[in-house]
């Protein structure tokens, strides 16, 4: 089984490579000309995309095919009271640039919608906001050629006092999506509310693929059916991106870095516990012990999987896993270093 590692947004190698600076609205309501204060929002999203390209190419260059990128490129995109600004044309060449990197080095891309992006919720104004964050997200996507394997991954939300119902408002509410956008959506267990179990239902139901975050399961909103047990039904979540069913055919040697057509591996998240008293928080860096027997426990159930490393140290957090995965190898180990950012599991 292929393991491919990645990062969220920022790195610590690179210097001087936000791609998230911002502008406040209260900074942007004391200009005195609006329109000049628009082509400076546009200019900071110009230098967003500028450093997303230039993390994309130091992903390439330390082997990373996995990343997900800030929902901050655009600073107050979705803001109501720049609801007449459309910002994507003046910054299409700049998606363009970014989009034609990620299709010429085949690599796996997301975007995280923050916690407002709510679509169990009761409120009507807070659906509409959500239904325009993840529209914003998409378009993005879109002005990238970026074809559904870019997605956008969300919780279920909150349950309001009644989580059967709010999942049920859920259901019906995604069903109301636009398709380019409802097919772009993955569901993760959250730390709060909605558990492993109860998102993979919500996520069969909704036939949207599910992400399972080890972190949220195991510590934060546990249930009682262990993380492998639930495996195989996670990944056939993933069935329409062509992995799952494959392994007799692929065989050992399935390569998601090479995989022809839409073939994209189940994703999962994780992240490590900053201490025993602030328990949801992210440490700076990934106990590897976890991982390990977690992808020893679901061997051999799919030719690939994907790791999304939630960690305060970005890049560096990565890098410094694939060390002590070396270390792993040589002491005995059944895993394979394939490359700086990736391994094979080999029992």
């Amino acid at each position: 089984m292929i393991v491919r590692f990645g990062y969220v947004a920022m790195s610590m190698e690179l210097e001087n490579a936000s791609p998230s600076r911002t502008m406040t609205m209260a900074t942007f309501s004391k200009l005195p000309d609006r329109e000049a204060g628009l082509r400076r929002l546009e200019r900071i999203a110009e230098e967003n995309l500028h450093n997303t390209l230039r993390l994309l190419k130091h992903n390439r260059y330390m082997d990373v095919q996995v990343y997900r990128m800030t929902s901050k490129l655009i600073p107050l995109a979705t803001h109501e009271l720049l609801s007449d600004w459309n910002p994507y044309p003046a910054l299409a060449d700049r998606f363009a640039e970014v989009g034609g990197f990620i299709r010429e080095h085949q690599m796996r891309v997301s975007f995280h919608p923050d916690h407002f992006t709510v679509l169990s919720t009761p409120r009507p104004e807070v659906y509409a906001h959500s239904v325009k964050d993840l529209n914003h997200h998409v378009t993005m996507l879109e002005m990238m050629g970026l074809d559904e394997r870019a997605t956008c991954n969300v919780h279920v939300g909150g349950t309001y006092g009644n989580k059967e119902t709010a999942a049920d408002r859920f259901l019906r509410q995604f069903g109301q999506l636009e398709e380019r956008i409802a097919r772009r959506i993955t569901l993760e267990n959250d730390d709060k509310t909605f558990t492993a179990s109860e998102t993979l239902e919500i996520s069969e139901q909704a036939g949207a693929p599910m992400v399972l975050d080890l972190h949220h399961h195991a510590v934060n909103n546990p249930d009682n059916e262990p993380a492998d047990k639930l495996w195989t039904r996670i990944a056939r979540t993933w069935d329409r991106f062509g992995w799952n069913g494959l392994q007799q055919d692929a065989g050992s040697d399935a390569n998601p870095d090479q995989a022809p057509g839409k073939r994209l591996p189940p994703k999962i998240h994780i992240s490590t516990p900053r201490s025993d008293k602030d328990p949801r928080a992210h440490a700076d860096y990934v106990d590897p012990a976890p991982l390990m027997r977690f992808l020893l426990d679901i061997a051999g159930s799919t030719p690939a999987i994907d790791v999304m490393i939630e960690a305060k140290r970005k890049d560096e957090s990565l890098f410094r896993l694939m060390d002590e995965l070396k270390l792993l190898e040589a002491s005995g180990a059944p895993l394979r270093i394939r490359d700086g950012a990736s391994m094979e599991v080999t029992s």
